[in-house]
């Protein structure tokens, strides 16, 4: 499978063909190797067969097997919610590390986040993992995606400290009782701009298994790619503390004309681009002067 899945251009064959193996054997992926003479029956041969066939047709493995891993973490996630990826994660480490050092290892007592456009809650449901004592609110446009996000959370223990809301971006904050005493503003809104998405391009045409199957409304970001990331930038420091931070995930294509943006506003302070797992300009990081 993996050499099958190599060939066909899939990013990370091995670890796909070990979730598609462990998802149809029922067990985790350390056990394909501690139980390696274990046999399959025809019925998981057959099942799994047919998830290679779909695979090798660029459909989503996470979708596949119903779940994705992100910051160490599985979430659930389908067709409604995007596949955590690995570059949010910085997200998540900027937080952490900003607050253990401005906030001690308290567990963020007092703390109060927002994740705007939170899609399957990966953001906000690993922060609330790795700061116990923080509190949260997310907000999405799409009420499937935050009954994805309800499941993830409540999956992960920290349902009781996520308020998790409907409505467009920062429109459900204004009525919030922390919606203007936020730490931590962070976002992953759709990005990708639309010379990109209709590129053919293949060094920078947008892959089969996104286009054709994760949720074109949480990816596509208008003709710039800003058309999400422009509003959070202007708005969103109203919101948070004096002190605050304000990350936002943006296409790297764009890195500099969003970093022009929040040098332009005089509530943020100390802006700057952080790389991404892959070395790429991919999050915004500002801090509420």
């Amino acid at each position: 499978m993996a050499d099958r899945f190599s060939q066909a251009g899939l990013d990370s064959p091995r670890l796909c063909a070990e979730l598609l193996l462990a998802h149809v054997l029922g067990c985790d992926r350390l056990h394909l190797y501690t139980q390696a003479d274990r046999p399959a029956s025809p019925l998981e041969r057959q099942t799994l067969r047919d998830l290679v066939t779909r695979a090798l047709a660029h459909e989503p493995v996470q979708y596949l097997v119903g779940e994705a891993w992100f910051f160490s973490m599985p979430f659930a996630v389908d067709r409604r919610v995007l596949i955590p990826r690995p570059s949010t994660e910085t997200i998540v480490e900027q937080v952490l590390q900003d607050a253990r050092a401005r906030h001690g290892r308290g567990g963020g007592i007092g703390l109060a986040l927002a994740d705007i456009c939170t899609g399957s809650g990966c953001i906000a449901v690993a922060l609330l993992k790795h700061l116990p004592a923080a509190r949260a609110v997310a907000t999405d446009i799409s009420a499937p995606a935050l009954e994805v996000a309800r499941a993830n959370a409540q999956r992960h223990g920290v349902l009781e400290r996520l308020d998790l809301i409907e409505g467009d971006l920062l429109a459900p904050l204004a009525a919030h009782p922390t919606g203007r005493g936020l730490h931590y503003l962070v976002s992953n809104p759709p990005y990708i701009p639309d010379d990109e998405w209709e590129s053919t391009d293949p060094a920078r045409a947008v892959g089969r298994n996104v286009k054709g199957f994760e949720p074109e409304s949480a990816l596509r970001g208008g003709p710039d790619g800003l058309r999400f990331v422009r509003p959070l930038i202007e708005d969103g420091p109203s919101g948070v503390l004096p002190g605050g931070l304000m990350l936002i995930e943006v296409a790297a294509s764009r890195a500099e004309a969003a970093l022009a943006l929040a040098r332009e506003n005089a509530m943020l302070g100390e802006a700057r681009m952080v790389d991404d797992s892959e070395g790429l300009p991919r999050v915004l990081v500002a801090r509420r002067v």
